[in-house]
């Protein structure tokens, strides 16, 4: 049967059963040109679809020169018909054109119609349109339409069985003989009778781009001859097919607004490509159509070969028996099913019943891993791409730090040359925007030496490269540039501290200077205590991170000295007269300090313990070491202060404990204060605001009411006197506190509160033993609290060596608490 030209092969975007088709159609009617549904931009780079380091899935990305954040993709993989046509015609050496409406339009014409949102509309599957937004006409899905006609519930099976299993049986295949145009001159009838009955579909900017196509397809058949084919979306070809003229569709692309565009490859995911990514012409399982176009034959028994291989990997017992069940299992289900081969649906339920006993928690990784999948495609080094990406490409390789799109973690150790390198590099690329590394809790170590990231490329971040791409051609240029852009335009305090500490991770020495010139700036001018110590957590961070990493950190020393000095003298007056959320907010403030003190005070000393530091460096080390005394002399006046129109009660009591906690206020002098803040003459709200303060913020406080009967009996004692009217008031503050314990620290306050408390009484610990609570002993057994000295001494860093046979009664009450 001879070919009718022009060959129109429309297709279902990423369908296996449509690539195989195209490639059957082309070897028999072996065209002079092919033309590809895409931005004709992409004709100049087409070639290198051949090249050895091109790897699918990958993606045309487009973005218009002056904005590389307003781009688009036309993502590729290896079962696309558009890819097995561009694989076809370049190894027959037949010309290759792109047909569809240029990125230079498309870009143009996404930013005007959405100026709020300049990200790109993904590449839309003529044969499975995305939902509209919210107002526009419901968009027609071309599949489901002919499915409900064919007696089908669900489009995916019914493609699966008329399209994507053809020839995966016994018997010869569509792809022999004269038959191999025959689907598509039947899909193209199809979509002709949908898109008499429903029009457009609700697809009113396919107009556009079809009489674009039909212009070049009138130019290459001037060129070529007829003997022209056209791989599209199957909604185009009736478009494509229809009778108009060269002045009609030369109106419908007039005025169309424009922009300067670039195109490059760049690698793609199998997980971008799923539909649940929110990419419009996604597919529901990657993974799969990807097996069914390349396995070789037997595509079922490969399959349950490949779930068996996870499983086990995975540390599931999956035997030989297991996947020869799972195949007899999958092929009767099709049967009774009345499907051709058993299909997605029917693999799955086999491996549920046979390998995971009903399980759907190794399904759940089935369909991750396989289903879907994680394959990140490649492209050549020859490739057009930005300097930076150039550059990116080159420092991944010599670090050995491969991009994948699998999410994964990594454990640096910075004392190592190649860690350090690297942690630099995610860094910078974090500075610039590129988040492929998210910084994460270590599960190991947490020293200074070591770093967790989570690391996971995605195809969004080579816009996000070409985007930095202003801002310098290598990634140190470019992070230095930008830092000292955000360092000059920051308005507040905060912002550049954080940015002074990034820049320390990153090792950008160039920029420092700019930033260490604007924090001085904004620290001199700011006076709210407030925007400082939210500023000194991050900036002595940068101080302790410098030294870590070998990195010159005097002038950040004296610039954090400088802030302490300046909260130590404006805190107590900004403590005074705060209502219940500023006193919130200011607790969160005073705990940030103290860790930073306490931080900028070791540093200082272990800086004073080496090699002594020379000029104003020294001198700021010097006055450091007073600082740690001074910040505890300032927290003693706050918890001290009493009377409503002075510190709240929250931040008094917080004072108190973190005095508490530091060694610098005594049991008894905390139990004193406890004693006034519970007084009859203080409000119930502002004691129970007290108690907040001082036992609050999770099982530290628990544990400290646990050990200290005096505290939990002056707070059992007063909870006890508050009067009826004021206990709904307290109510909700108690309750606050008292729920962040954990439930065993619950327990045990409420076991020693049922046992009874001589409350408030001082001499508590020296009388009589109180009766012991179940579980609970009357009170310090020495010898039993020696029993466990030789093995806590070594998980505390003590001389583990020394013989704990004879510990003497006074180590021994030393060590037990």
């Amino acid at each position: 049967m001879a070919a009718v030209w022009p060959l129109l092969l429309g297709v279902r975007h990423h369908g296996p059963g449509s690539a195989r088709a195209v490639r059957a159609a082309l070897d028999e009617c072996v065209p002079r040109v092919v033309l590809i549904e895409g931005p004709p931009e992409a004709d100049a780079i087409v070639h290198l679809a051949a090249e050895d380091g091109m790897r699918p899935p990958v993606a045309l990305l487009a973005h218009a020169a002056d904005d590389p954040g307003r781009a688009g993709f036309w993502p590729l993989a290896g079962f696309s018909p558009e890819w097995a046509a561009i694989q076809w015609a370049l190894a027959h050496d037949v010309p290759v054109r792109f047909i569809d409406l240029p990125a230079a339009n498309s870009l143009a014409m996404s930013a005007k119609e959405a100026p709020a949102d300049p990200s790109p509309p993904p590449s839309q599957s003529p044969s499975s349109p995305s939902p509209p937004p919210t107002g526009e006409r419901l968009r027609v899905d071309p599949l489901a339409v002919l499915a409900e006609t064919a007696g089908y519930d669900d489009p995916e099976r019914w493609w699966e069985d008329v399209v994507e299993h053809r020839g995966l049986g016994p018997g010869p295949g569509p792809e022999t003989g004269a038959r191999a145009t025959g689907p598509f001159v039947a899909v193209g009838e199809a979509m002709a009778a949908i898109r008499r009955e429903y029009g457009d579909g609700g697809h009113e900017e396919d107009a556009v781009r079809e009489a674009h196509m039909r212009l070049r397809l009138r130019e290459a058949r001037r060129e070529f001859g007829e003997e022209v084919a056209v791989v599209c979306g199957a909604w185009h070809v009736p478009a494509l097919a229809e009778r108009t003229t060269v002045t009609a569709d030369r109106k419908l692309l007039k005025g169309l607004p424009k922009v300067k565009a670039e195109i490059s490859w760049v690698p793609w995911t199998h997980r971008r490509l799923a539909r649940h990514s929110g990419y419009g012409a996604g597919i529901a399982s990657p993974g799969w159509y990807s097996h069914l176009f390349h396995a070789p034959d037997r595509p079922l028994e490969r399959w349950m070969t490949k779930v068996a291989g996870l499983l086990r990997d995975e540390d599931f017992a999956v035997s030989s028996a297991h996947v020869i069940e799972a195949v007899r299992l999958a092929e009767t289900l099709a049967a009774v099913r009345g499907r051709p081969l058993a299909g997605l649906a029917e693999t799955t339920d086999a491996v549920r019943a046979a390998m995971c006993e009903g399980s759907e928690v190794p399904i759940a990784l089935v369909q991750d891993r396989l289903v879907v999948g994680d394959v990140l495609g490649e492209v050549p080094e020859s490739a057009p791409a930005v300097p930076l990406q150039r550059d990116l490409i080159r420092t991944q390789r010599s670090l050995r730090l491969k991009p994948e799109a699998l999410d994964r973690e990594l454990e640096l150790d910075l004392r190592k040359e190649m860690d350090a390198g690297r942690s630099r590099l995610l860094h910078r690329l974090r500075l610039l925007g590129v988040d492929w590394g998210t910084p994460a809790v270590s599960r190991g170590s947490t020293g200074t030496f070591r770093e967790t990231w989570r690391l996971c490329w995605e195809p969004e971040l080579s816009v996000r490269v070409a985007e930095a791409g202003v801002w310098g051609t290598t990634v140190l240029s470019a992070a230095t540039a930008k830092a000292e852009t955000e360092a000059r335009s920051a308005t507040g305090l905060a912002e550049v501290t954080e940015l002074a500490e990034r820049c320390l991770l990153a090792a950008l020495p160039a920029a420092l200077p700019v930033v260490m010139r604007a924090l001085a700036d904004r620290a001199a001018l700011d006076t709210d205590v407030g925007h400082l110590a939210q500023a000194l957590p991050a900036l002595v961070r940068s101080v302790r991170y410098g030294d870590v990493r070998g990195t010159d950190i005097v002038a950040l020393g004296e610039v954090a000295v400088g802030l302490a000095e300046r909260i130590l003298v404006g805190l107590p007056p900004a403590c005074v007269g705060l209502d219940a959320d500023g006193a919130a907010e200011m607790r969160g403030h005073m705990e940030a300090v103290h860790q930073a003190i306490g931080l900028l005070s070791e540093t200082a000393g272990a800086g004073a313990a080496g090699t002594t530091s020379a000029g104003a460096g020294a001198g700021a080390r010097g006055d450091d070491s007073g600082l740690r005394a001074r910040w505890a002399a300032v927290l003693r006046g706050l918890a001290g202060r009493d009377g409503t129109p002075a510190t709240p009660g929250l931040i008094r009591g917080r004072a108190a404990r973190l005095l508490l906690d530091d060694g610098r206020l005594a049991e008894d002098e905390a139990a004193l204060l406890m004693g006034l803040a519970l007084s009859p003459g203080t409000q119930p709200a502002e004691a129970a605001s007290w108690i907040e303060g001082f036992v609050g913020g999770g099982a530290g406080g628990g544990m400290l009411l646990v050990h200290d009967e005096r505290l939990l009996g002056l707070v059992d004692g007063w909870l006890t006197v508050v009067p009826p009217e004021a206990f709904t008031d307290v109510l909700p503050l108690l309750r606050r506190t008292f729920s962040a314990y954990d439930t065993g620290v619950r327990r045990t306050l409420g076991e020693l509160v049922r046992r009874g408390l001589a409350a408030g009484d001082p001499h508590a610990r020296g009388g009589p033993a109180a009766p012991a609570a179940p579980g609970f002993g009357p009170g310090l057994d020495p010898d039993r609290a020696a029993a466990v000295v030789p093995t806590v001494r070594p998980l505390l860093g003590l001389d583990s060596d020394t013989t704990h046979s004879d510990t003497t009664e006074n180590e021994t009450t030393e060590a037990a608490p």
